[in-house]
């Protein structure tokens, strides 16, 4: 048998191949992946293992110098895969100290006192577009309710102009992550106009906020000092497309992948309507179980060990979070969503230092969304298998065509 190549995007474009992991956890948990345009990587798969990896970041570094967070080497050919030489690093792929930095510059926008009035809102913008969704009549639920939300969200707390549409971001949020999809990635050209477009517009942003700064996360960002410095235009253009990614991604695919969940599970659903208060720990099933981000890459610093495989310095490594989230040796039945497990500690947001700071507002339009789903709708009748993302790093649907059934 051929050695599976876990980078190939191909491998994704059905489903995420579960069974590979959880044969490859079994037999070869740490596992050495060659690449036909690189050095090869190591495959991290169980959940223990990807923890030892997130709680050591000096040894395992995501680091721009070293590569950054992506399987491809971010010095080499650009934040995002596509060469271009004029955007920054984003926090991401910085290590402590200046990573703690920006970590703890950024946490007052999502703080729980700054996210109670958010919620109110949410819900509003929430049911505005509920509303527009017709009952029992064929929908696709990505444009109308799982691209939307987050990205309403999102404008609201970098306090975008109302004139700037969802779709804009949508578009500039799936060329960004979209490197081996050529939907997202038409031609360089094309990626050039999605660049320029972006630039153009992050730079009238940058201005206005550096000479009226308010409280939201824009701002921050155009106005951070680190180690005293103040952030270079081209550092709030990464973290910018940082922001734009991880405020959008999760939740919409987690979004995503939970109505296909229900609608193939419709029992679950049920559990949901009949008691609402389980919804707290069924978000983290949602999440668990869609795992939207699929990986994040770190590069060894020094020799070490970890399992039984010797790492050299230099070595690039990847966590498969959605290995880990079906670990069978951390959940039980993991490949069944339940929605009631209890305690749920997943690896979607990531884990340690690196872990999401926006998990908390992710978690919360997942609550909104579906509290308010369940007091309309009855059941969801998944119409036709959406089309997935060509990735290995993101686990997204292009569409979801679904019915609503009114109940």
């Amino acid at each position: 048998m051929a050695r599976p190549d876990l980078k190939n995007p191909d491998l994704y474009v059905e489903e995420v191949p579960h069974d590979l992991f959880a044969q490859l956890r079994r037999t070869d948990p740490v596992y050495w992946n060659e690449e036909s345009d690189g050095p090869g990587f190591w495959a991290v798969l169980r959940y223990a293992d990807i923890v030892e990896v997130s709680r050591q970041p000096k040894l395992f570094s995501s680091a721009h110098a070293n590569g950054g967070h992506r399987i491809f080497n971010e010095n080499e050919v650009g934040l995002t895969g596509a060469g271009e030489s004029s955007i920054g690093i984003p926090f991401i792929s910085v290590d402590p100290p200046v990573h703690t930095q920006y970590r703890k510059m950024m946490m007052p926008a999502v703080s729980p006192g700054r996210l109670a009035g958010i919620e109110e809102r949410i819900v509003e913008r929430c049911r505005v577009l509920l509303d527009a969704i017709p009952l029992d009549q064929p929908v696709d639920m990505v444009q109308a309710l799982s691209a939307p939300l987050p990205l309403m969200t999102l404008c609201e707390l970098f306090d975008l102009p109302p004139q700037i549409d969802w779709h804009l971001l949508y578009d500039w949020t799936n060329a960004f992550v979209g490197e081996d999809d050529p939907d997202f990635r038409q031609s360089p050209e094309q990626m050039a106009q999605v660049l320029g477009s972006f630039f153009t517009m992050m730079g009238e942003l940058f201005e206005s906020r550096r000479q009226t700064p308010g409280q939201d996360l824009a701002s921050l960002l155009a106005n951070a000092q680190i180690d005293g410095q103040p952030t270079p235009f081209r550092d709030f253009l990464g973290n910018m497309i940082l922001a734009l990614v991880g405020a959008n991604e999760t939740t919409r695919n987690s979004l995503s992948h939970t109505i296909v969940n229900f609608a193939r599970h419709p029992d679950q659903w049920q559990i949901l309507r009949s008691n609402l208060d389980l919804l707290p720990g069924a978000v983290r099933e949602m999440v668990r179980h869609a795992s939207p981000v699929m990986h994040m890459r770190r590069t060894a610093t020094e020799d070490t060990v970890l399992g039984d495989r010797r790492i050299a310095k230099g070595d690039k490594v990847v966590m498969w979070y959605t290995s880990a989230n079906r670990d069978e040796t951390v959940f039980e039945r993991p490949n069944d969503f339940d929605i009631t497990r209890g305690n749920i500690q997943h690896l979607g947001f990531g884990s340690g230092q690196h872990v999401c700071v926006g998990s908390r507002l992710a978690e919360m339009q997942l609550r909104v969304a579906f509290r308010l789903l369940a007091e309309r709708v009855k059941g969801f009748e998944l119409l036709f298998t959406p089309r997935r993302f060509r990735s290995n790093f993101i686990n997204g649907l292009k569409n979801l065509d679904v019915k609503l059934q009114a109940g």
